[in-house]
């Protein structure tokens, strides 16, 4: 009788008689640096997904987004993310300090392509990039310099069979209540569930 790890893929060399060889022509979109193709969706972006992992290699991903343009091009192989105001858990930036090495998506509402970047990153408070960065009367406290060492497009697929963009197959918003989700764990009610929510609403309003 089969067991399950039989089923477990163990080598690349295994992986690969599954999967196949990429076309040639493929391995050409991988750049070192970024063109002008990959500058100008940046420019367009509102969000990205950074990906960082610490010592261990333990993964974390995070979330970034602002108006379209709001990662500066400093040039062709460095980026400059701010760090707006968030849950000051700052997991993504314990990472960078122990591992330099980071991996982003870029997206752009509405096209169905998205970028990665690769490479290494490091925290700075060099008060002339964070006036650059300030957005809305606020200046951040701290940006992420990113060095370039890989990019490339992903092509339209994923978000095709997901129909992400496609807001006529979109379900009702989920309703995500951190106030039922804390106040479980703080031993609170439904009164202080719907207080934290309240917090949460008034902090969407006043400190983006």
């Amino acid at each position: 009788m089969a067991q399950a790890t039989d089923y477990l893929i163990r080598s690349i060399e295994r992986l690969r008689s599954l999967i196949g060889e990429p076309l040639p022509i493929v391995r050409h979109k991988l750049l070192d640096a970024l063109d002008e193709m990959a500058a100008d969706f940046i420019r367009h972006s509102p969000f990205l997904v950074l990906g960082t992992a610490d010592g261990e290699g333990n993964l974390d991903v995070s979330p970034k987004g602002d108006g379209p343009g709001f990662v500066e091009i400093e040039n062709q192989t460095t980026l400059l993310i701010p760090d707006r105001p968030g849950n000051k858990l700052v997991f993504s930036l314990h990472n960078i300090l122990v591992n330099p090495h980071v991996g982003i998506i870029f997206m752009v509402p509405g096209t169905e392509e998205t970028l990665r970047v690769n490479g290494r990153a490091e925290l700075t408070t060099d008060p002339e990039i964070l006036s650059r960065l300030a957005a809305r009367g606020k200046t951040p406290q701290l940006a992420i310099r990113v060095s370039v060492q890989e990019c490339f497009f992903h092509c339209a697929k994923a978000l095709r069979r997901s129909q992400l963009w496609n807001h006529q197959n979109w379900p009702a918003p989920v309703r995500v209540s951190f106030g039922k989700l804390l106040a479980a764990k703080m031993g609170g009610g439904n009164d202080l569930a719907r207080r934290i929510d309240a917090q949460c609403e008034a902090d969407y309003e006043t400190n983006l």
